[in-house]
């Protein structure tokens, strides 16, 4: 536009005809300058139009960028937060398998337990059926052997109500005998020193039989002895042999004691001396049968008179005879 201007004026100096003709195509050239302008100024406007189009749309785009920076930022982050919570969901996915694995050989073991229980619940039922089978064999065992306990015991019961009646019947006639026996004594007895009946039995003083403190029979020991036995195998003849009886001879002394110095050491040694002395009498030389005798010695200790004086200790000095059952 401004090469087309001087152009002009340069011809519009040379001439006026040109400068009219130069006019004419200045008019011309400035309406299409005009026109040009306005083609410009449209140009312009367009240009502008798009530029500021441009620039809006580069505004736009660079909003759109910075969205798009913050939504990748925002993403970025999401996918950091999901790659952590990932991460930690496989850690808890491990550990939970960790956890199931171990659950699982719990399991096993469980399953172990189980079956073996099973098996020895099995064992067990089988053992029980057994022990119960075996349970009723000796239930059956048991009352078959009550019974025949219960049979025994009632022959048992009769057998000893029989020896009770028998023992009885024995102890009744050996009574009798015994009696007799006491009967005899009495008579044979009657009158002499130093022989008393007390209930059952016959007592001789130890004066009457023995010097103090000796364990040997005198001769007037012998004589009394001798009448004893005497009549006492006269009842023996006619006791029935079924009758277990025994001629008891007890020694007894007082309360004195010995010296120690002498033949016996005590009242005890003195007391069973005594009454052995009598029984190996009755046996040696008067033939009673040894069987049918026991000699025992009581020392001191079972006196029949109480006290410390001459009388009571005399009383107490003695050897009872007395015809009982073994």
């Amino acid at each position: 536009l401004d090469t087309r201007l001087a152009a002009a004026l340069l011809a519009e100096t040379s001439t006026a005809e040109e400068l009219a003709a130069a006019r004419a195509a200045a008019e011309a050239a400035r309406t299409a300058t005009d026109a040009d302008r306005e083609a410009i100024e449209e140009k312009l406007a367009a240009a502008l139009a798009a530029r500021l189009g441009a620039e809006d749309r580069s505004k736009a785009a660079l909003g759109e960028a910075e969205r798009q920076r913050a939504l990748l930022s925002a993403a970025n982050a999401r996918l950091a937060e999901e790659q952590a919570a990932s991460a930690e969901a496989a850690r808890k996915v491990t550990l939970l398998n960790e956890q199931v694995a171990a659950l699982r050989g719990q399991l096993g073991a469980l399953q172990e337990l189980l079956d073996a229980s099973a098996a020895k619940d099995a064992d067990a039922r089988v053992q029980i059926e057994a022990l119960g089978s075996q349970l009723n064999s000796a239930l059956a065992r048991v009352a078959a052997e009550e019974k025949r306990r219960a049979a025994l015991e009632e022959a048992e019961r009769l057998r000893l109500e029989e020896e009770a009646k028998s023992l009885k019947a024995q102890t009744q006639e050996l009574a009798r005998y015994r009696s007799e026996f006491f009967g005899k004594l009495s008579e044979v007895l009657a009158g002499r020193e130093g022989v008393r009946v007390v209930g059952d039995r016959f007592v001789f003083s130890s004066e009457v039989l023995f010097e103090p403190g000796s364990a040997t029979l005198s001769p007037e020991g012998k004589s009394q002895i001798a009448g004893v036995v005497q009549t006492l195998q006269e009842v023996a003849a006619v006791i029935p042999p079924g009758i277990d009886w025994i001629i008891r001879v007890d020694g007894h002394t007082d309360d004195v004691p010995l010296s120690g110095q002498g033949a016996f050491r005590d009242n005890w040694e003195l007391s069973q001396a005594r009454a052995l002395s009598v029984v190996r009498y009755m046996q040696d030389d008067l033939g009673f049968p040894p069987e049918r005798m026991a000699a025992t010695g009581f020392g001191e200790y079972r006196p029949v008179a109480a006290g410390e004086s001459p009388e009571a200790r005399a009383q107490n000095r003695r050897i009872e005879l007395k015809l009982t059952e073994r």
